[in-house]
């Protein structure tokens, strides 16, 4: 890879985790100090933005460094890419945390309310990220690449391109200068990091692409679509001729509100999904021996798995309307300008109800 190539990358992948810093923490202080934002999926959502400000203050600066850039031991490699692996999971798993909880509030409504509290939902928060740091740290426990790969056969292949030890080398792959040197370094002498050489690639594949993404996501897809139909069911149901008054009326707001809040969430899962399958599909192709794929295709997959956590803050402004006037409200504070929120009666939503339907 020449030097424009790689300088251009690291240049996207600054800019990236700058978009994620500033987005993710404005998106944290306005959860936090928004009253009406301390509900339990929106604690679910507070887990999700910390895990994309840990994106950009520790995945992509990792990510730069195992690409071959710096001299460290074995050891200090293997946890240094284990940690670039954390943010991934602890966003699954707060992603599927907020799709059980919005399933729960539709399935069971009245039991949701008397038994889910604040306190549950940050017990839920630390279970997911307690999770999330065991499964990232697997490979300490000794699934490795040095631990499946006899030394002399490691590739010396860049980090951002995880192609099998075992496969060839692309002829656009990064060959080290001294990769005709077959011996290996001591493991607690230092050499140049990367991250295909202590991060087994049957880890990325069957575990992390499998077990922790891929059944995750089915799950998700599987419980927003029940949302969505429980949702439409109970809908014309209360449609039937004979049914009027109070209660009614705000059982259909509740279930219209659910749908909405439903739909936007699913968006953020899809973006997710969408982000990151064209790199586990890359690393699948490596794995089970398909045609070479080029350093460049590695080097996309992981700018758009990045930008899709810098990426989340604007969904988040634009599809659900309490953090966008959360938003609003500390960039008057910012900024010293007034804002005012109209009149829940003077105005519609975008989805044509009333405001008072709006508040998500």
């Amino acid at each position: 890879m020449g030097l424009p190539q790689g300088s251009l990358y690291t240049a996207l992948e600054l800019l990236i985790a700058s978009g994620c810093v500033l987005g993710n923490a404005a998106a944290i202080a306005a959860l936090r100090r928004t009253e009406r934002l301390r509900e339990p999926t929106f604690c679910f959502l507070a887990s999700l933005a910390a895990a994309d400000l840990l994106v950009g203050c520790l995945a992509i600066p990792l990510a730069v460094l195992v690409d071959g850039r710096v001299e460290t031991s074995a050891g200090a490699c293997l946890l240094s890419s284990c940690l670039l692996i954390l943010p991934t999971l602890a966003s699954v798993l707060s992603l599927l945390s907020i799709a059980v909880d919005r399933f729960l509030r539709v399935y069971a409504p009245l039991r949701y309310r008397r038994s889910v509290t604040e306190q549950h939902s940050w017990l839920v928060v630390a279970a997911c990220w307690g999770t999330a740091v065991l499964l990232s740290f697997a490979p300490l426990l000794g699934w490795n690449q040095q631990s499946t790969v006899p030394p002399a056969a490691r590739s010396p292949v860049s980090s951002t391109s995880p192609v099998s030890s075992t496969s060839p080398v692309s002829s656009t792959s990064p060959v080290s200068s001294t990769s005709s040197n077959s011996s290996s370094p001591p493991p607690s002498a230092a050499a140049a990091c990367r991250f295909t050489d202590v991060i087994s690639m049957s880890y990325l594949v069957y575990f992390t692409f499998f077990l922790c993404n891929l059944l995750p996501l089915c799950t998700m897809a599987l419980l927003y679509g029940l949302i969505f139909r429980i949702v439409r069911g109970s809908l014309r149901a209360r449609d039937t001729p004979g049914r009027s008054g109070a209660p009614h009326a705000e059982s259909r707001r509740y279930l219209k509100r659910e749908g909405r809040l439903a739909a936007s969430l699913s968006q953020v899962l899809g973006l997710f999904a969408l982000s990151w399958l064209p790199l586990h599909l890359m690393n699948c192709v490596v794995k089970f021996g398909g045609p070479p794929v080029p350093v460049a295709a590695f080097h996309v997959g992981i700018l758009l798995s990045h930008a899709n956590s810098a990426v989340n803050p604007v969904v988040y402004a634009f599809r659900i309307p309490r953090i966008r006037q959360a938003y609003l409200k500390m960039w008057s504070q910012a900024t010293g300008r007034p804002w005012f929120s109209r009149p829940a009666s003077s105005h519609s939503s975008d989805n044509g109800t009333s405001s008072k339907d709006d508040k998500l």
